[in-house]
């Protein structure tokens, strides 16, 4: 039984042109740069074969090395839509350079000969392990889907440039015996391709998508910062890793001065600016390490892997660099001042103990006249430790008074 090798390209081309106009719809959906590119990929690698097949012999030879370049830029687009997907520019060199390299060989060994096969061969394996290259090294812990998008490249350009390659190789009266290995490899990949490649660039899209909605649902727009959902979130983490380590955490609680009469005065305009000033100064004085969110209005809060002492000298830090902004508005010179509640424990405290001792700590700063840092005079217990101490505590008896002059006693 033989099949013959336009029937291959054919099937090929359709695979190709087919997925390439599933991924040029989702582009004009969701207007996805790197979708666009792979698009562009696939409909140009599958019109590059299906004009093989149809023309067969009857190509001249300078019209075939112009069409296998043609799918060598395909091959090169692929590569390009995996930079532009993690944000890199579009490289026009790196797309053109497998072209440019098989015209010096296509026009400089005119027929057919292994070496030309073998160059061919070469560039469309190098075009798939710098676009694995790509993907994997912007590998992400969230991005599950990662090593089967490694994979997948190889796979695109094998099928591509395969039917090309195998019957340069393999014609024989323009058939192919279907008992050769290269055709059941060859029909193998074509439904791996179809599937694993559509499967794995809509998951890639999706995992972005899902991380992209849970940061913004994180993150407080205004500021950049976290917002109180993403800053619970982070903290617990933190406890956790510090708890294993034995080390202590610390919260602290900002609230600006008098942010209400600034928004009276000068309208919300000035007070948003006051607001992301704040967050700046905050990022700008503590570490990297330690976390800062927006839990309020003007309420910002932070949690830092150290001692009571070492989070306090931070939030002085930040108290002194926020009073000395130099802030105007409207060329009016404005105080900027902030009350810091600060509040650590032990290895273990929960979060919720840590910010009800912290924002105690705060409020006793606004009562003592604001513009300064307070310390929790007591360690905050986590909800646990509470009903532990109430357990261990002796019931206090009540204590019953008789009046026996009433009885007549």
């Amino acid at each position: 039984m033989s099949l013959d090798i336009s029937t291959l390209y054919l099937v090929a081309s359709l695979v190709a042109v087919m997925l390439g106009g599933l991924l040029l719809f989702f582009w004009r959906q969701e207007r996805i740069p790197a979708l666009g590119w792979w698009s562009a990929a696939y409909i140009l690698g599958g019109v590059t074969v299906a004009v093989t097949a149809l023309a067969g012999t009857l190509i001249p030879p300078a019209a075939e090395v112009v069409l296998t370049m043609v799918g060598f830029v395909a091959c090169g687009l692929v590569w390009n839509a995996a930079r532009v997907f993690h944000g890199r520019a579009t490289s026009w060199p790196g797309i053109l350079a497998g072209a440019a390299v098989w015209a010096g060989v296509g026009f400089g060994l005119p027929g057919p000969s292994s070496l030309r096969v073998i160059i061919g061969t070469a560039i469309v394996a190098g075009y798939a392990a710098i676009t694995a290259n790509e993907l994997w090294s912007e590998r992400r812990k969230t991005l599950k889907s990662r090593w089967p998008a490694v994979a997948i490249p190889a796979m695109h350009g094998g099928v591509l440039m395969l039917p090309i390659l195998l019957g340069d190789v393999l014609r024989s009266g323009g058939v192919l015996d279907v008992r050769s290995g290269w055709v059941a490899a060859f029909a193998i990949e074509i439904v791996l391709y179809a599937v694993g490649t559509v499967f794995i660039i809509f998951m890639l899209v999706s995992e972005r998508a899902v991380k992209a909605h849970k940061t913004a649902a994180s993150i407080d727009p205004l500021t950049g910062l976290f917002n109180r959902r993403g800053f619970a979130e982070l903290t617990s983490r933190m406890i956790e890793r510090e708890e294993a380590a034995g080390r202590p955490v610390t919260v602290l609680i900002f609230d600006i001065d008098h942010f209400k009469a600034v928004n009276d005065r000068f309208g919300h305009p000035a007070g948003d600016e006051i607001l992301k000033l704040f967050a700046n100064v905050l990022v700008h004085t503590l570490r990297i390490t330690d976390i800062v969110g927006r839990v309020g209005g003007e309420e910002f809060a932070a949690m830092l892997p150290c001692s009571v002492e070492d989070a306090a000298t931070a939030a002085e830090r930040v108290r002194a660099v926020f009073a000395n902004a130099g802030v105007q508005v409207d060329e009016t010179p404005l105080a900027t001042s902030v009350s810091i509640g600060v509040a650590g424990g032990p290895p273990g405290t929960g979060f919720s103990a840590l910010l009800a001792a912290a924002d105690t700590a705060l409020y006793r700063a606004k009562r003592g006249g604001r513009n300064r840092v307070e310390i929790a005079t007591e360690e905050p217990l986590s909800l646990d430790q509470q009903r532990l101490r109430a357990v261990q505590q002796p019931a206090k008896q009540p204590t019953v008074v008789h009046h026996f002059e009433s009885l007549g006693v």
